[in-house]
């Protein structure tokens, strides 16, 4: 997948005389609107996303590498830079965790509460600012209703049960790969950390794709590293 260097285009922004907030290389709404507003002046479309077009006038010149995706799904690369991201096992709590609430506006003290549905909203949240998330988006299972179904693939949002497939438990990622048994999800609250692990297919309940992003490539990804990746099922 191919990811955009967002702290090179804030610096080409600001230079240009946008406000794309901290020079800090994560996608944030400042540095979104400032996108808007180029392509806006520009005579180009008007999503907030760095594609091929945007590139080419903004820097002049056209990336290197698969253009066609280069900033299709921002949200993966905000979970990505987020990779290592852990809960305070003691009696406090990760202030990174009450500070991604506290953005969401969602009433969340105490990282001993599953987080899993906190990390896929905040992914889809600060990347996608007009997407639609749950009512609840803390309950994993709310997110099987979020924007439309697709099939499962790069960037997708997988929901699956935990404890039973008719219970209310589950767990909620994003699609970074899969082997013959296995999806391998990049989620949060994996073994309490944000981490890529191993998910039984047979916990799937539901692929689904962010209404306001491009259209899903379907791209999938077989993994041959299924040693190197733990598995879990129990992710409270």
């Amino acid at each position: 997948m191919d990811f955009v260097d967002y702290e090179a285009i804030q610096r080409r922004l600001h230079k240009l005389g946008y406000n794309p907030g901290p020079i800090d290389g994560v996608r944030g709404r400042l540095t979104i609107n400032a996108v808007k507003l180029f392509q806006a002046q520009n005579g180009l479309v008007v999503d907030g996303l760095v594609g091929p077009a945007t590139y080419a006038t903004l820097f002049g010149s056209t990336p290197a590498g698969r253009v066609s995706t280069i900033d299709q799904m921002p949200w993966m690369q905000e979970a990505l830079r987020l990779v290592g991201l852990k809960e305070d096992t003691g009696l406090g709590s990760n202030p990174v965790l009450i500070d991604i609430a506290k953005a969401l506006e969602i009433d969340y003290a105490d990282d001993e509460i599953p987080w899993c549905g906190l990390f896929v909203g905040h992914c889809i949240g600060s990347s996608l600012p007009s997407e639609a998330l749950p009512t609840l988006p803390l309950l994993a299972r709310a997110w099987a209703r979020f924007g439309v179904s697709c099939a499962p693939q790069i960037g997708a949002v997988l929901v699956f049960w935990r404890g039973s497939r008719n219970g209310s438990k589950g767990h909620v990622g994003f699609y970074h790969g899969e082997d013959a048994t296995h999806f391998h999800v990049l989620g949060g609250n994996q073994s309490d950390t944000v981490n890529v692990s191993r998910i039984k297919r047979d916990r799937f309940l539901a692929a689904r794709w962010p209404l306001t992003a491009l259209a899903p490539s379907g791209q999938t990804v077989l993994a041959a590293n299924n040693g190197q990746v733990q598995e879990t099922d129990n992710e409270a």
